[in-house]
This record gives C-alpha cells, sequence and structure tokens, in this order.
C-alpha cells in the first residue's frame, strides 16, 4: 500500500524533495514541450527563471536560445548546486545563478520571460505565486510572457472505502481484543491533515468543479488571500463520500488574454497544459485530500452543496486555513483544516 503524505507535517531531506520533481516524467515532458513551443518567444530573449531549484528549467530556456538566463532561488545549497550543472552542460555564458532572498536579489535589466513552478499542494502551496506575481510587476517588459501562464484548481467529491478501512475499522478487532476505543484518535491522527495521496477517477462521486481560474498576467496577491467558492454536484452514482479532492491544471499558452466565453475545463482542449488530476497519468504533486469527520452516504443523482474558502492568514504566510461547509440529505456540515503550505521535504 502506498503510505500518503500528511500536509505537512513531517520534513525530508532536501535531496529527496528535488529527486522527486527531476523524476516526474509529465513535470519534465511538459516544461520542456511548453519552452520548445514558445522558442520563438525566447529565443535571443532575457528570461527569469524564479525558485530555480537544479536549473533544469534554465537549461531548457539556454537551449531554446534564450539571450540570458537569471536563475533565481533562495536555497544558497540547491543554487550552488544549480550553477554546478550549469557549467556541466556548458552554459555559464548564458545563465547567471543568483542565491538568495528573491526580494533581494538584484537584476539590472528587464525580462522578456518569466519561468517558473511555482505550483504546490492545491495549487497555492509553498506561496510561489506571489513571488511570480511580485517579479512580473518589478520586471517583466511590457508583452513579456509568463509560463506558465494561467492554473485552474478543481474540486470533487471521492471515496476511498479502502484506505478507511485500513486505517481505521481494524481497530474493532486486534488479536480478538476489541481496540475501538482508538478510533476516534485514528481518526484525529490519519485524516485531521489533508493527505497527500493518489486516487482513481473511479474514486470521484461527481463531476470536477473549479474553485478558481488563476491568469498570472493579471491575479493580484490580494485575491489570493482568501478565496471562497460555492458549489453545487449531483453524484453521477451512489457511494460513500468520504471528503473532497483537489488538484490543479496549469496552461502554457503564452497568452495575455484568454477568451472569457470559454470556461477553464473547455480551454484545456487548446493549449499544453500540465495536469494532475486523478484521470491522467500521475505526478508528484498526486491530489490533495481533505477527509470529512464523518462519512456520508449519496444516492445517484442527489444534490451535494456547499463552500469553501481558503484562508492564507496574513500573519502567518505559510499557513493555510481550509474551511468545508457541505449540505446533503445528512443535513448541513462543517469541516475545517489548517495546513502548511510548504512542500513536505
Amino acid at each position: 500500500m502506498q503510505v500518503p503524505r500528511q500536509c505537512f507535517r513531517h520534513r525530508y531531506p532536501e535531496t529527496d524533495f528535488y529527486a522527486e520533481k527531476n523524476r516526474d516524467k509529465v513535470r519534465n515532458d511538459t516544461y520542456k514541450s511548453a519552452i520548445e513551443h514558445h522558442a520563438d518567444k525566447i529565443s535571443n530573449k532575457v528570461v527569469l527563471d524564479l525558485g530555480c531549484g537544479t536549473g533544469i528549467l534554465s537549461v531548457l530556456c539556454a537551449k531554446a536560445g534564450a539571450r540570458k538566463v537569471y536563475a533565481v532561488d533562495a536555497g544558497t545549497d540547491i543554487a550552488s548546486q544549480a550553477a554546478n550543472i550549469v557549467e556541466a552542460n556548458d552554459l555559464s555564458h548564458v545563465i547567471v545563478v543568483l542565491s538568495g532572498r528573491f526580494e533581494d536579489v538584484k537584476i539590472d535589466e528587464n525580462v522578456d520571460v518569466i519561468v517558473s513552478e511555482w505550483m504546490g499542494q492545491m495549487l497555492l502551496g509553498e506561496e510561489m505565486l506571489l513571488r511570480v506575481i511580485t517579479a512580473r510587476d518589478r520586471w517583466l517588459k511590457p508583452g513579456g510572457v509568463i509560463l506558465p501562464s494561467s492554473g485552474t484548481l478543481f474540486m470533487a467529491p471521492f471515496t476511498n472505502s479502502k484506505r478507511y478501512l485500513e486505517q481505521i475499522e481494524f481497530w474493532q478487532d486486534v488479536a480478538v481484543i476489541d481496540m475501538s476505543a482508538m478510533i476516534p484518535f485514528a481518526e484525529q491522527n490519519a485524516f485531521d491533515l489533508p493527505n497527500v495521496d493518489r486516487i482513481k477517477d473511479e474514486n470521484l462521486l461527481a463531476d470536477a468543479q473549479v474553485v478558481k481560474h488563476i491568469n498570472c498576467y493579471s491575479i493580484t496577491k490580494p485575491e489570493l488571500m482568501s478565496i471562497e467558492e460555492s458549489f453545487s454536484m449531483k453524484t453521477l452514482k451512489p457511494g460513500v463520500v468520504n471528503g473532497f479532492a483537489f488538484w490543479f491544471d496549469v496552461e502554457f499558452t503564452g497568452l495575455r488574454q484568454e477568451e472569457e466565453q470559454l470556461s477553464a475545463l473547455d480551454r484545456m482542449d487548446s493549449a499544453l497544459v500540465l495536469c494532475t488530476g486523478p484521470s491522467v497519468p500521475p505526478t508528484h504533486w498526486e491530489q490533495t485530500l481533505i477527509y470529512f469527520p464523518a462519512t456520508i452516504q449519496l444516492e445517484r443523482g442527489k444534490a451535494f452543496t456547499g463552500s469553501v474558502t481558503l484562508t492564507q492568514p496574513t500573519e502567518h504566510k505559510w499557513l493555510m486555513d481550509i474551511r468545508l461547509m457541505y449540505r446533503s440529505n445528512c443535513g448541513c456540515v462543517a469541516c475545517s483544516k489548517q495546513t502548511e503550505l510548504f512542500s513536505p521535504f
């Protein structure tokens, strides 16, 4: 059984974090395809790679013909490794690695392109989008390109009874001993925090709904401080609802303005898209699962309504408050979670 990661109580070695990212074939291939697709906008241009990590995106941009790439990362150790990788690929004449807090680095020219892997869990994790906004307003030339250009956070109710049984119900009988008194404690520890785990499309009980669509050219910081969205879904099949699954897609259209008549779901047919949902090949982001404190039994076609609110406390920007209100034939229930926005590594 794959053990899900809780968001994000534990930390792991930094090398594991970057190894997991760089093993992600979907992530690597999509960024590579997007950069090659936009080579005409990158060739002989100045690029900013924000949160460069190992420098993989900087190298791809340099190979696409960039005149200069500024690779910025706050981590001193990983920036040093990125510089070694740049040198090993004979690209030191193109790529300048800058180590330090993003707010403190000095770049003496405006840039034509910003490329970044700013997405964290539930799209908004790790605060990187806030830094992309700052970089956009500070350095991006008029008419410049941001990759990815937009992102969409989705949610859908899911069932995962097998996981519940494995974690909880075995306490009913352990070595012919009634240990059911452990169940409340086990539920609190197993499902109190959001879980990063992989589910399948068959686990979803309703069509996905958009929580937030983000246009990287126009989004503002205040918009990200509190996001609230109502939902109304009809179940596609009967089942036990264990909670809500969240995932995201990001688009590499390069476009500043998107056709307003198209929904976020429609746009995905006409763009280079990195998908992290349950119906596509897995990525290291997997899905973020919010388990309910109690399961809900729903019949097919029954209405399932409510709202979701995502808030970043101003005094603790690395935290996210997640509040779910949902109504069904069982009545109205509130579910609140708080989780760190940082990666678990």
